[in-house]
């Protein structure tokens, strides 16, 4: 559901101008340091909530609840002004042009500037997720993405009495699609309609709590900051080849995004499960949900990757009709693809130590895998060898492979069964 976001933003947007949907690509990946925070933090906030519901100790899973919204909301919103401020420098900063720059600016410093609503979805999200209450969080993004699907069109090119706004349209729906997610997921966390909730009198800072979660978080922040700076240096890599590139690496991110995150549902259910196991003091069960869990992720993604390597002109080609995008889009599509396999063990058993609560070692690998293997291989084969953007698809192949392998050997050694929180 959350990633349905990204796809029907990039369909529409596309109808506008290759600027309009590189600057969509420039921002989202700038983005991911925000995701890189929100996702951290609800690692470290799903571990809590699922020790403590293993526990059975209900008022310290919603005391938990509470201390996270608190914290995300002050992250949040010393980020915004940030952004506000800042937004055609980031833009800058990733490679647009100045024409670029005077068209899209709006969508990054709307997009930036109301990040809390990023945050609040991802970390309620977390919360039902660790006290086992998957479905709310889908409900609520079904909920989000329909409001969104319904106002992309109607926002970014008109309708009546609504003017026409362009790629500033696609930014203002969905903010106002998350938002009213964010808000059915308050509601019910104050009604009690889950496994936790919210009481008004609970409502204040409990820094035992915060450090605790800070702690745990920052090696769930380090991960995705790691891999989310190592995105970031990649797009750096392919804009040299121009806006065509960009775009057409865009298309096909958000599309793998789209196939990927099913495969999170997989991952997250693996870390609450791993959580609420070792809570229980079931370390054993704990590691079996993790080892099935990778193998039906694997024979997902590596159906996936056969579709995609068949019908790949055909999927580019559904978000826009720029041969040039097509073609770069069709080859990032399929070279990234390459590393399904292998790369959907690596995603589970991550999510399986953040559930433990072992949120370093992943941090650990992603800095190996990322930054001194992803980075400066993808320089070498675009650039030093020549191969253009398709280095930079490789190096991503290989370095997602390499991580799942360090990943499958730390997981067997069972060190993660014994951490406490």
């Amino acid at each position: 559901m959350e990633s349905i976001f990204a796809v029907v933003d990039i369909y529409f947007v596309s109808k506008i101008s290759i600027n309009a949907i590189a600057t969509v690509g420039l921002t989202e990946t700038f983005m991911f340091i925000i995701y890189s925070l929100a996702i951290g933090l609800s690692a470290g906030t799903t571990a809590l909530i699922a020790r403590r519901t293993g526990e059975k100790d209900k008022k310290g899973a919603s005391n938990v609840a509470v201390q996270a919204i608190l914290l995300s909301a002050i992250v949040a919103i010393f980020v915004g002004v940030l952004g506000y401020i800042y937004a055609e420098d980031v833009l800058r900063l990733m490679g647009g042009d100045e024409e670029l720059i005077r068209e899209g600016v709006s969508y990054t410093r709307i997009l930036l500037s109301f990040n809390i609503i990023i945050f609040l979805l991802y970390l309620l999200n977390a919360i039902f997720r660790g006290a086992g209450d998957a479905a709310i969080a889908m409900y609520s993004l079904i909920f989000a993405n329909t409001i969104n699907i319904i106002l992309d069109p109607i926002l970014i090119f008109g309708l009546g009495p609504i003017p026409e706004l362009g790629i500033k349209g696609a930014a203002i729906a969905t903010c106002i699609g998350r938002g009213f997610g964010v808000l059915l997921q308050l509601y019910i966390l104050l009604k009690g309609s889950s496994a936790i909730k919210l009481i008004y009198n609970d409502i204040k800072l409990d820094l035992k709590v915060i450090f605790e979660l800070v702690k745990l978080s920052i090696g769930g922040i380090s991960q995705y900051i790691i891999a989310t700076f190592s995105w970031i240096f990649l797009v750096r890599i392919v804009s040299q080849f121009g806006n065509t590139a960009v775009a057409g690496y865009t298309v096909a991110f958000r599309v793998i995004v789209f196939t990927i995150l099913p495969s999170w549902g997989l991952a997250n259910a693996v870390a609450t499960l791993v959580g609420q196991n070792l809570g229980a003091g079931k370390p054993e069960r704990a590691e079996k949900s993790a080892w099935i869990a990778s193998f039906y992720n694997a024979i997902f993604l590596v159906s996936v990757s056969i579709i995609f390597w068949i019908f790949a002109p055909s999927i580019i080609g559904f978000f826009t009709d720029e041969a040039g995008v097509v073609l770069e889009g069709v080859k990032a599509l399929r070279i990234i693809t390459l590393g399904y396999i292998v790369f959907s063990y690596g995603m589970v058993l991550g999510n399986a130590f953040n559930g433990a609560g072992d949120t370093m070692t992943p941090t650990i690998t992603n800095f190996i895998a990322f930054w001194l293997i992803e980075i400066p291989l993808a320089y070498f084969l675009a650039v030093t060898m020549g191969y253009g953007s398709e280095g930079v698809y490789a190096s991503i192949a290989i370095s997602e492979a390499f991580l799942a392998l360090m990943l499958i050997y730390l997981f067997r050694r069972g060190k993660w069964k014994l951490k406490k929180i």
